[in-house]
């Protein structure tokens, strides 16, 4: 028996291209989380579930993981595989539901559970930037996709013969007065008018819209938007565990 002082705790788990995040839940109350390289995955789920006990968990992977793997979780944890066939908290209107991505689904059933009656966007600014918008009446119309932050500066460097390689800056100015300034200014303002002008044309149609930021470049990006926002980073974790609740409840 996995000792644990609480038997409400829930296991999320977020794979990506290559490194895991995992997020522990008692009740409704994220505790914990841990991210570690994908190949440590098996190691470090059972580190876990021997410092609580698990109540049920969700896998969402972005990135294939080994149906080996997969086995091997199931045998140590009430496991539920999120995929395009999977019960979800929202009315999902993708014209190709088998191509929409797992987390943009986690992050519909986080738009419609934590903003239920809200027009909602949500916006994950990662290794791409997603749009997901979920009306009032709690229907997930789609989005966008486009080159993240860290894409964008690679794809410069890549398609270019003589272009550097940048990390990511924020620009002093408007106007690069030199090459790498330059690469700077057209990427990031790039990205923060695109995001900025995105809202807008939303707001425009929705009127009374709720934004909300997430993914790895949330806090880089939120101070330089011009529209208010929430801003979010766990929540793709949190959507996963609504999608858990929702089909405990339909057991």
């Amino acid at each position: 028996m996995l000792s644990s002082q609480n038997e409400q705790m829930d296991l999320i788990i977020d794979v990506g291209n290559t490194r895991v995040k995992v997020a522990v839940f008692e009740n409704n109350t994220l505790i914990e989380t841990v991210v570690f390289d994908k190949q440590e995955i098996i190691h470090e789920i059972k580190k876990i579930i021997g410092k609580y006990t698990i109540k049920g968990a969700i896998i969402s992977a972005v990135a294939t993981l080994s149906e080996e793997k997969i086995d091997e979780l199931h045998k140590v944890l009430n496991l539920l595989e999120l995929n395009h066939e999977t019960k979800v908290p929202f009315t999902n209107k993708y014209t190709t539901p088998k191509t929409l991505g797992v987390d943009r689904i986690a992050l519909a059933s986080y738009a419609n559970t934590k903003y239920k009656g809200k027009n909602t966007l949500l916006i994950d600014a990662g290794t791409c930037i997603t749009f997901d918008f979920v009306d009032k009446k709690g229907t997930y119309l789609g989005g966008a996709i486009s080159p993240g932050l860290k894409m964008r500066y690679q794809s410069l460097h890549n398609y270019t013969s003589k272009l550097p390689l940048l990390t990511t800056d924020t620009p002093k100015s408007f106007i690069g007065d030199n090459t790498n300034n330059c690469i700077h200014v057209g990427v990031v303002n790039g990205i923060i008018n695109e995001i900025d002008g995105t809202i807008n044309q939303y707001k425009s149609k929705y009127g009374d819209l709720t934004v909300v930021l997430t993914g790895g470049d949330t806090i880089f990006l939120a101070k330089q938007l011009k529209n208010y926002i929430f801003a979010n980073p766990n929540s793709v974790l949190e959507g996963l565990h609504e999608i858990l609740i929702y089909n405990r409840a339909d057991d």
